[in-house]
């Protein structure tokens, strides 16, 4: 985590009448200079101020489409730093990406570190020496630069909890090189266990038997794995997760079908095996708006993701007749996400008005160059999805 110095105290003193009244004047100041993005997980008294709401990559791409046609200088992206970075890899050198507190990280991207990730490769590789198999790395959208840069530097891309099924057969297809007769393609996953988990488990792989977690911090190098069990693997999971996916407990998805009839489960893929089996549906922040905002009246929906998003969501299906209630009690928050708040915001756009840029998140050139083959990867291979759906 990177730390953010305190602000100054006129701006934690105001109200927030003040506060909303300062932000919309800047903001019209700063003009077509700017653009705000606000992730879904972001609370509402931020994402008011957002030209564009979403998820991670689907901002940072209409960041940079915004950027294109209006030649805007700035981007504030309400969110965390991996998401920053993937803005500042797809905008052009002269765009500023900002962070409005820099603390704001994610601990999931935080569990894969690039040294980890070089030895986990390395010993993967090492043990797999004479068994004919290549070892494609994939990571999620939540891990850092780095992580989508040694990606796409050995063969591998980028994923998103949309389109993480399309890119598993894309590897195992051989991903950028064509299959050698007898090879076998093992994929190594970064950083969340679970999406990698539910994803390959869906499209037919067998939990126990061809799936084993990778755990970086095992001091035998090994991954806390056995020779037998690297060499049978298919899928090698990073031991990584959310730590608010990771809230929602079997037990949850029971007490509320006991509780609320009729009621159709939806959770996030980065939740556990366990919940999501006993879903009725999982999908992306994205798809889980869809499912709900395309549900008829009268409907009943229990949402395993961030309290934030949940909330929003209930909020406007209650207009149609729609109802949306969290999976569970518990806060289920994004605690960093909430680091990101109107002082911060404030702030940052006040030092904006006088030519100061502040936090800006910059990627090292090589590991741009990468992470954007990486990303562009994955473009590559949703667009030949969607152009062979279109053709049938």
């Amino acid at each position: 985590m990177l730390w953010q110095p305190p602000l100054p105290d006129s701006y934690t003193a105001m109200t927030d009448d003040e506060l909303v009244n300062a932000i919309t004047t800047r903001r019209a100041q700063l003009g077509d200079q700017l653009v705000i993005l606000g992730h879904h997980y972001q609370q509402d008294d931020v994402i008011r101020f957002a030209d564009f709401t979403g998820d991670s990559f689907k901002l940072s791409e209409l960041a940079a489409e915004r950027v294109s046609e209006t030649g805007a200088k700035y981007v504030i992206f309400c969110g965390v730093h991996f998401m920053a970075e993937s803005a500042d890899i797809l905008t052009p050198d002269d765009t500023s990406i900002l962070l409005p507190d820099l603390s704001a990280g994610c601990s999931m991207a935080d569990m894969a570190d690039y040294e980890q990730t070089v030895d986990a490769w390395e010993a993967i590789n090492e043990t797999l020496k004479g068994t004919h198999s290549r070892v494609i790395p994939i990571c999620y959208m939540n891990s850092s630069a780095a992580i989508k840069s040694f990606c796409g530097e050995h063969g591998g891309a980028v994923c998103t909890s949309s389109n993480c099924d399309q890119i598993f057969e894309w590897a195992l297809a051989g991903g950028e090189e064509p299959l050698k007769p007898g090879e076998t393609i093992r994929i190594l996953f970064l950083p969340d266990q679970h999406l990698g988990r539910n994803t390959a488990a869906a499209v037919g792989f067998d939990v126990k038997t061809q799936m084993t977690v990778w755990d970086p911090m095992d001091s035998a190098g090994m991954g806390g794995n056995t020779e037998a069990q690297i060499q049978n693997a298919v899928f090698y999971l990073w031991k990584g997760h959310c730590s608010v996916h990771k809230l929602f407990r079997p037990e949850h998805v029971d007490q509320i079908r006991s509780e609320w009839s009729g009621v159709k489960v939806i959770t996030h893929p980065e939740c556990c095996y366990e919940v999501c089996q006993l879903s009725d549906m999982t999908g992306s922040t994205e798809g889980i708006k869809s499912a709900i905002e395309n549900s008829p009246a009268g409907s009943r929906w229990a949402v395993g993701t961030e309290v934030h998003m949940v909330n929003r969501l209930a909020g406007e299906a209650a207009a149609r007749g729609v109802e949306v209630r969290m999976l569970s009690g518990c806060q289920c928050l994004c605690t960093t996400m909430y680091r990101i708040d109107m002082p911060h915001l404030l702030w940052t756009m006040d030092q904006l008005s006088q030519g100061i840029v502040v936090n800006a998140v910059k990627v090292h050139p090589q590991v741009k160059r990468w992470g954007m083959i990486a990303l562009q990867r994955m473009l590559d291979i949703a667009q030949k999805k969607t152009v062979k759906a279109l053709a049938k």
